[in-house]
């Protein structure tokens, strides 16, 4: 009887480390999704200060080329 209530014990002990285990895993998976999406608006936000650039870059390309 003792044998078995230690395997039994042991086996809750497994049992609780692969929970630990799982909620690691959903909190790094959670973790991952909103910066994902953070860094997403952030690339967007980069994406449209990159395109007026080009456009003010162009602008003044034309104005250089007028003037010379």
């Amino acid at each position: 009887m003792a044998v078995i209530g230690g395997i039994i014990t042991e086996v809750g002990q497994i049992g609780l480390w692969l929970q630990a285990i799982g909620i690691v895993v959903i909190l790094m998976i959670m973790f991952n999704i909103i910066s994902f999406f953070y860094n997403r608006k952030r690339l967007k936000e980069i994406a449209i200060i990159k395109k007026n650039m080009n456009r003010i870059e162009g602008k003044i390309d034309k104005i250089i080329k007028k003037t010379n």
